[in-house]
C-alpha cells in the first residue's frame, strides 16, 4: 500500500511539473505570437504620421489565459478526459445512450418548431427579429449546406474544397430568373436544385480519376472558376455589384410579404407591419428544406447507392472488385450533394435580396468543410450541433459587449470571431478527433441494430 501511495504521489508530482512547464512554454509563444497584434496598435494622428500604442495590459491577459489554459489543460482536464474515456470504453455503447440521447433529434426538432413563437413572446414580435435571423436562419442553412457537403464528402469520400460554387450558382439561379422572367420562389426552388446538380456533374467528370489531395486542389479551382466568372462576366450578373431587388418569397401564393401586396401577410390577418413575420416564414421553410435534406439522406443511405457510397469511401479498388460502377457513384454523389447546396443558395438569394460574388469566397466552403469534420463526418446530429456550436458562437460575440470592460472600450468582439473559430477548431480536434459524434449507426445489420464505436471504423465514419 505504502509503494502504491509513494507511486502516485511522484505520478502526480510529475504530472505538475509537466503542466507547469508546458503551461510556461504556452505563455513564452503566446507572447511571441501577440505581441505585434495585440501589444502594439498602430493608428494614425491629424497630421497623418503613424502612431504606435503600447498595449502590454491587454497583452499580458492574453499571455495568463494561454498559460492558465494550458497548465489547467495538461494537469487536470487531460487525465479527467483520460478516465472518462476509459471507463466508456468499459462499457457496451449501446448502454450509455440515455433517453435523451435516444430521443435527441426529436426533441431538437420540437424545440425548433416553437423557437419563432417563444422568442416572440420574450422579446416581441420585432424584438424576436433578431433572434429568428441570426441565430436560427443562419445557423440552419449552414446545416443544410453541411448536410449536402456530408453527402459527398462523409458518405463518398470525395473531398470538395469547391463546394460554394453550387451555392452560388443556386443564389444566382434564382435572382436572374426571378428578375428576367418573373418565376415564382416555388418554381425556382427545384429549378436552381436541378442546376446546381448539373453543375455537379460537369464537376464530377474530370475528376473521376482524382483522389486525395488532387481531388481537392481540382473542386477548389473549380469554386474559383465559378467566382471569377460572377465578377467578370457583368452582362448578366453585374459584376461586384451584384444582383438587388430580388423578390421575396410567398406563402404559395395565398399570402405575399410585400407592403404594397393587396394580400400582404399582416393586412390579411391585421397584424402589426413588421419584417419579422417573413423573417419566421423563412425559418420554417429552411427548417423544412433541412429535414428534407436529413430524410433523403437517411433514406439513400440505405438503399444501394448508398451503400456504394460508403464501399467507394473506404476503398476504391475494393469497390471496383465488387462490380460496383464508380463512375456513376462519384457523379451521383457529387450531383445530390450540389443540388442541396442550390436549394440553400435559392434561400440565401430569397432571404437576403441581394447576392454578390463576396457571398461566395473560399472562406464559406472551408467553413462548411469544418463544420462537417467537427460533427463527425457521416453524423447528421454531430453536423447539425458543430453547425449550432460554430456559427451560433460567433453569432454570440457580437452580444458579448461586456468584453469592452475586460479589453478596453475599443475592443470589438466580432472582429476575433475567426480567431476563436480556430482556436475552437483545435481544442476540438485534439478533444474529439472523430467530431463530436463517434459513434455511428451502420446501414446494413443482423436481428439487431447496434451503434458502433468511431475507433473501430476508418476515419470514425462507421
Amino acid at each position: 500500500m505504502t509503494n502504491i501511495a509513494n507511486t502516485s504521489e511522484r505520478a502526480g508530482g510529475n504530472l505538475t511539473a509537466q503542466a507547469l512547464r508546458e503551461g510556461f512554454y504556452a505563455g513564452v509563444i503566446s507572447l511571441g505570437l501577440f505581441v505585434l497584434f495585440v501589444g502594439l496598435e498602430t493608428t494614425q494622428n491629424i497630421r497623418n504620421e503613424l502612431v504606435i500604442n503600447q498595449r502590454w495590459g491587454l497583452l499580458a491577459i492574453f499571455v495568463i489565459v494561454a498559460a492558465v489554459g494550458r497548465f489547467l489543460s495538461v494537469a487536470y482536464l487531460r487525465p479527467w478526459a483520460a478516465a472518462r474515456k476509459a471507463s466508456a470504453a468499459a462499457r457496451p455503447v449501446d448502454e450509455e445512450f440515455s433517453f435523451f440521447k435516444r430521443n435527441f433529434s426529436k426533441i431538437a426538432i420540437v424545440a425548433l418548431l416553437v423557437y419563432p413563437p417563444l422568442m416572440v413572446m420574450l422579446f416581441g414580435v420585432q424584438g424576436s427579429l433578431k433572434w429568428v435571423d441570426n441565430f436560427g436562419i443562419q445557423i440552419l442553412i449552414y446545416v443544410m449546406l453541411a448536410w449536402g457537403l456530408n453527402i459527398v464528402v462523409g458518405l463518398a469520400g470525395l473531398l470538395d474544397l469547391g463546394y460554394v460554387a453550387f451555392y452560388a450558382v443556386g443564389a444566382y439561379s434564382y435572382a436572374l430568373l426571378s428578375q428576367q422572367f418573373g418565376f415564382s420562389f416555388w418554381v425556382l426552388l427545384p429549378l436552381a436544385g436541378i442546376l446546381a446538380a448539373f453543375w455537379g456533374m460537369i464537376l464530377g467528370f474530370p475528376v473521376l480519376r482524382l483522389k486525395g489531395d488532387y481531388l481537392a486542389i481540382v473542386t477548389l479551382a473549380f469554386g474559383e472558376i465559378i467566382r471569377l466568372v460572377l465578377i467578370n462576366w457583368t452582362e448578366v450578373t453585374k459584376g461586384t455589384f451584384g444582383v438587388s431587388g430580388i423578390p421575396k418569397a410567398s406563402v404559395f401564393g395565398i399570402w405575399s410579404f410585400d407592403v404594397s401586396a393587396p394580400n400582404n401577410f399582416a393586412k390579411a390577418f391585421d397584424l402589426p407591419m413588421s419584417s419579422a413575420y417573413y423573417k419566421i416564414f423563412l425559418f420554417y421553410l429552411i427548417l423544412a428544406l433541412a429535414l428534407l435534406t436529413a430524410y433523403v439522406t437517411i433514406k439513400l443511405r440505405r438503399m444501394p447507392i448508398g451503400r456504394a457510397w460508403e464501399a467507394l469511401r473506404e476503398d476504391e479498388i475494393a469497390c471496383r472488385s465488387l462490380g460496383i460502377n464508380t463512375v456513376t457513384t462519384k457523379l451521383t454523389a457529387f450531383s445530390i450533394g450540389a443540388m442541396f447546396g442550390g436549394f440553400a443558395g435559392s434561400f440565401f438569394a430569397v432571404r437576403q435580396g441581394f447576392v454578390s460574388p463576396e457571398s461566395f469566397v473560399f472562406l464559406e466552403s472551408a467553413i462548411i468543410l469544418a463544420i462537417v469534420v467537427l460533427g463527425g463526418m457521416g453524423s447528421l446530429v454531430g453536423i447539425a450541433i458543430a453547425a449550432a456550436v460554430m456559427v451560433g458562437g460567433t453569432e454570440l460575440l457580437r452580444e458579448m459587449t461586456f468584453l469592452k470592460a475586460v479589453f478596453g472600450p475599443d475592443f470589438t468582439p466580432e472582429l476575433y470571431r475567426m480567431l476563436i473559430f480556430g482556436i475552437a477548431m483545435v481544442v476540438v480536434m485534439v478533444w474529439k478527433p472523430r467530431g463530436f459524434v463517434g459513434s455511428r449507426e451502420p446501414t446494413a445489420f443482423l436481428k439487431e441494430r447496434k451503434a458502433v464505436s468511431g475507433s473501430f471504423t476508418k476515419e470514425g465514419h462507421g
